[in-house]
């Protein structure tokens, strides 16, 4: 049997919302005094909460007789309740996508001061790559610049097997530098190669001010750091550029 509660929970009611939702759903047409001694609510928080459902288009009421009468909408409004979260999560993300450069433009000189994080395993790779895409796309510049290893590159994408897809569909350019055998030319992806027969110990990606590195530890797991600072990832990229010129 599935969760209800809990998945009720994730789509964003809190306990007493499915509280008064479910006593709506088993009652059928009732005045809220009804619904919050099923609910076990006190009638004025219940009240509130049958506002909130009404809002997200799951409750409605009716008067009969000169009473109030509130009733559950059939669950199938569930589906229309979440279409609408999903779009205004898409505008947020566009208006996020809006301010977060101006955002960062405030940040003080002291925050602007060379950070390091570090991760390991697959999933501190997909925070790695995830960064790269989520920066990237808000970048000025939708390109970044990479020092690949075909001895690391395995390692890269086993935690984001998608991250090529959502690279993209963010229509976010690459140019690789390849040291080691694999590889190839691929939609918004360049590549040339330093040398086709040995491979580096670190994968490098230069991108939106920061530089990341990735290697792996003597157990062959993965680990890695994000350097943010936009002087090594102007040197970085100075580096490269004239690199790829005369490749």
């Amino acid at each position: 049997m599935p969760n209800i509660n809990g998945i009720l929970n994730k789509f964003g009611l809190s306990d007493k919302e499915i509280a008064v939702y479910r006593a709506l759903l088993a009652l059928g047409p009732s005045p809220v005094r009804k619904v919050a001694t099923e609910a076990k609510i006190n009638r004025g928080t219940t009240y509130d909460i049958l506002k909130t459902l009404r809002e997200q288009g799951l409750s409605s009421y009716y008067h009969k007789e000169k009473h109030q009468y509130f009733v559950a909408e059939d669950p199938n409004k569930l589906y229309d309740a979440l279409r609408f979260k999903i779009d205004n999560l898409k505008q947020l993300q566009n208006d996020l996508n809006e301010i977060v450069p101006q955002l960062r433009s405030m940040r003080t000189a002291e925050e602007e001061r060379p950070v390091v994080t570090y991760y390991d395993g697959a999933n501190g790779m997909r925070t790695i790559l995830q960064d790269v895409l989520d920066r990237v796309s808000i970048f000025n510049h939708k390109e970044y610049y990479v020092y690949s290893s075909a001895s690391i590159r395995r390692y890269m994408y086993a935690g984001f097997p998608e991250y090529t897809e959502e690279r993209i569909a963010k229509n976010i350019k690459v140019k690789v530098v390849a040291l080691g055998s694999g590889g190839e030319n691929t939609e918004l992806a360049e590549r040339k190669w330093l040398s086709r027969d040995n491979a580096a110990p670190t994968y490098t990606i230069i991108y939106a001010d920061r530089v990341a590195m990735i290697s792996t530890d003597k157990h062959g797991l993965p680990m890695g750091l994000i350097v943010a600072d936009k002087g090594l990832y102007e040197t970085q990229k100075i580096i490269f550029e004239k690199l790829w010129e005369n490749l």
